[in-house]
């Protein structure tokens, strides 16, 4: 061989060999030096929690799972004998799937490795914080009592301490506090570890912090996501390690800025067996590198059912109306729902299970929603008592009916389970039905869910203590009805997901179809995702070389904090657009504004045909030109909080358009809409102001109207009347310009011209969650607010979905192979 090409065999060799003596071969780890073998027989911490797992019986398997998936997240941080360091790690578990246990793990192996301080920041709310610290003191504490120094308890967040910090942290002891992510809590610990002689001890001390529910605080926040960093910045040896199941806002963090963006690794948690997710239940679509054998059930196991978008109205409140006095309607389908959790949990306990039994109902965030559900439930509870126990064969039979119907479409037999009978179900009904309580469980309620006592069954109706972290016992059938505009948010809401162990055939799920088509849409998105993550692995890869990429939805927003990333295309297919945010004080963004829809009506009316409608001066054969110049070149600008609305986005989308086949969009109707204001003149034309109070949000810098646009301001051009627009739906009126024999492949743009001061319409109108306090807009100057309406059907009009990801262009990439010496390419 070439003499160089011998050098290289004998590095390596030295390299392999250094390792081995270094205790073992370590764990390979993706874009960083490998440095870490896994534990040690004398490690204390994880062979006393690993003696603990086996203790509680837990199978051989998921002790030897969360080993190897801990072991990964260690060897993925520095080695702990650099001088300093700065790592900022991720970890991406499942809903509802045991990230806790895994970073207990992490945190039992780091303090073997030395670590002498860690921190957990856990949640928002007490309950969270309370549950680890309770689930870390059994765990980690109580298994080697004199080896930890704990600062926080059970009912004790974090306080100001009498010992010093350089007291606190020696080698005999790992100090351990579980803080929640509140500011006053934050500030205190910042205070007691920023003393001088605390600085000075830190600077030895490595530093595990671990970020629980890491998207919710900590990301893109004005007071939480400044004091992590500055409780980062504090120590010189710190590792930072978030976990969530969401990571959306996390891998859209600014790389460039001194921020929390994960730029050292991100890492995937295995599945777990038996874990049902988005993927087992709702299916997914599959992508273009998959191959065919890949994929599990295409459609997923049946057990969604369907309620009709048009029922919704008779199960909550519309957005606009009150809720006080609202009565639900106990439609067939939640009345199936109901008496089939009844089924279900009758068919555990003739299984031998005795376990906690839960229904979901999730319809409305509205505390007076989920009072009105009590009555009708209990009514639906008596009623059900009294059927059975007449013995009528009549009722008899629905029970049956039901039960052979149901437990047919998902087979127990795909689980090795034998499916029981009715007649074996039938015995445990009646009681199961008398055992079950009604629980209403949101913040202001007094009988909250409660599984201290044994064998709980209990149907919840709730609504955002629901959304996240809370862990629903034995959750068998849900009711959900819920809306919600981005990803991370209806995944968190998936309370369903996690484990059913030993009836893993009973759950079902009802919901409405756009509901289901988002999940399904959010299994394909997870899907993607974790297999980019896993290219890291793949390929030797840091998320400072490369970034996680997102698919788009059409309608769905990723993420409320979008942070560095922006969709290169969307569809806007079928969808009206409004302006929600303004920058209201900002005096020069205002007039650019007003600038450009003068122009933009000026050259209208030159170009096209004048009509007075009385709610609107509608200029009809408007060419796209005009449009795409209103849009383009920082003519309109809209308030970065609405990136759904970018026009930069939307003129890519109109380009596309016009090249299709038929083209479309070459030809557009603008409407500037007579409000309720005084006189007003905009591009020549005479109008009146329109009035939008803001909500009172106390924000100095932005201006909420929330809602700009009237539903029948989007069928404006299509020679409807007020009275007859409203009275149509949304989809109504989408498939009335689709089909509309001129405005078919037109769009059209409204603007209002919006009175600065704007005082509320209704003042005295009672606040809730469905109508907010408002107050005067308070503008500087006139608003300009801008509504869009595009033709099309979503299904054959949209672009083919993209992905968005941060630009790692200026990113500068610390390797760190080559701090420490070795030629990487050599040892490639």
């Amino acid at each position: 061989m070439p003499e160089g090409t011998v050098d290289k065999f004998r590095r390596q060799f030295e390299a392999d060999k250094a390792k081995v003596q270094a205790g073992g071969p370590p764990i390979i780890t993706a874009g960083s030096d490998d440095w870490y073998s896994g534990p040690g027989e004398s490690d204390r911490y994880w062979l006393a929690l690993k003696d603990q797992f086996k203790a509680e019986r837990w199978p051989d398997e998921r002790i030897d799972s969360v080993d190897h998936s801990s072991s990964t997240v260690v060897a993925h941080t520095p080695r702990p004998d650099r001088s300093t360091w700065d790592s900022k790690g991720l970890v991406v578990g499942y809903v509802q799937s045991g990230k806790t246990t895994n970073f207990t793990a992490v945190i039992a192996k780091m303090a073997d490795v030395r670590y002498r301080l860690v921190i957990v920041l856990s949640g928002i709310h007490n309950g969270l914080r309370r549950q680890t610290q309770v689930r870390l003191d059994l765990y980690l504490k109580d298994l080697n009592p004199d080896r930890w120094m704990t600062l926080t308890g059970e009912s004790r967040d974090f306080v100001e301490q009498t010992l010093e910090a350089s007291a606190a942290l020696s080698e005999e002891k790992t100090v351990l506090a579980v803080v929640k992510k509140n500011a006053a809590v934050l500030d205190k610990l910042i205070r007691w570890l920023g003393k001088p002689n605390s600085r000075k001890a830190l600077a030895s001390a490595p530093v595990l912090i671990i970020d629980d529910e890491a998207d919710q605080a900590s990301v893109a926040t004005g007071r939480i996501n400044p004091l992590i960093r500055k409780l980062l910045g504090l120590m010189p040896r710190c590792t930072y390690v978030g976990y969530t199941a969401t990571p959306f806002a996390n891998v859209f963090i600014d790389p460039t800025q001194e921020d929390l963006y994960p730029r050292s690794f991100i890492l995937n948690l295995p599945r777990p067996d038996g874990y049902f997710g988005p993927e087992k239940i709702f299916g997914r679509d599959a992508v273009e590198w998959e191959a065919a054998d890949e994929q599990g059930p295409p459609d997923g196991y049946d057990m969604v059912r369907l309620v009709a978008e048009e029922d919704v109205p008779l199960l909550r409140p519309g957005s606009k109306e009150p809720a006080d006095g609202f009565a639900p309607t106990v439609i067939g389908e939640l009345v199936t729902a109901v008496h089939w959790f009844w089924l279900a949990t009758a068919a555990r306990r003739a299984r031998g299970d005795i376990g906690h039994s839960t229904m979901l109902i999730h319809t409305s965030v509205k505390i007076a929603v989920h009072e009105s559900y009590r009555a009708p439930l209990q009514a639906l509870q008596k009623h059900a008592m009294s059927g059975l126990a007449s013995g009528r064969s009549e009722v008899l039979d629905e029970w049956r009916n039901l039960w052979e119907k149901e437990s047919s479409r998902v087979p127990a037999e795909d689980f090795d389970r034998t499916q029981n009978t009715f007649d074996q179900v039938l015995p445990h009904l009646s009681k199961v039905i008398a055992d079950t309580r009604v629980v209403l469980d949101n913040y202001r309620s007094q009988d909250r869910l409660d599984y201290s006592d044994p064998s709980v069954v209990a149907i919840a109706v709730g609504g955002n203590t629901f959304s996240r972290g809370l862990t629903l016992e034995g959750l068998v059938v849900s009711f959900f009805v819920r809306a919600a505009t981005a990803y991370d948010t209806l995944l968190q809401m998936g309370r369903w997901f996690g484990y059913r162990t030993g009836y893993e055939d009973l759950p079902r799920i009802w919901m409405t179809p756009s509901l289901a088509a988002a999940f399904r849409h959010l299994a394909t998105v997870e899907h993607e995702m974790r297999d980019d993550i896993d290219r890291y692995q793949r390929e030797n890869l840091t998320p400072s070389q490369v970034a996680v990429r997102i698919r788009t939805h059409p309608s769905l927003r990723i993420t409320a904090k979008m942070g560095a990333a922006q969709p290169a295309f969307i569809s806007y297919a079928g969808r009206r657009l409004q302006t929600r945010y303004f920058k209201h004080r900002d005096v020069d963004w205002l007039d650019s504004n007003r600038q450009a829809a003068e122009n933009l009506v000026q050259e209208s009316v030159r170009h096209g045909q004048v009509e007075d409608l009385g709610a609107a001066r509608l200029i009809r054969d408007v060419p796209v030109s005009l449009v795409k110049t209103f849009l383009s070149l920082s003519r309109y600008q809209v308030h970065e909080d609405s990136p759904d609305l970018e026009p930069s986005l939307m003129v890519k989308y109109i380009d596309q358009q016009l090249t299709s086949d038929p083209p479309s969009l070459a030809m557009w109707s603008v409407a500037v809409v007579t409000g309720e204001g005084e006189d007003a003149r905009l591009g020549g034309l005479d109008i009146k102001y329109s009035i939008r109070s803001r909500l009172n949000d106390h924000n100095a810098e932005r201006a909420d109207i929330k809602t700009l646009m009237s539903k029948q301001d989007r069928a404006l051009d299509l020679g409807l009347t007020a009275a007859q627009a409203r009275a149509k739906s949304e989809s109504e009126l989408v498939a009335l310009r689709n089909n509309h024999p001129v405005y078919h492949d037109r769009g059209l743009v409204v603007l209002y011209l919006i009175d600065p001061t704007s005082e509320p319409v209704n003042p005295q109108q009672s606040a809730d969650a469905a109508h907010p306090p408002r107050t005067a807009l308070g503008a500087a100057q006139a608003v300009v607010g801008l509504g869009i309406t595009f033709p099309g059907d979503v299904r054959t009009k949209s672009i083919q979905a993209t992905h968005v990801a941060v630009d790692l262009t200026d990113v500068e990439s610390e390797n760190v192979d080559e701090v420490l010496g070795v030629d990487t390419e050599d040892m490639a």
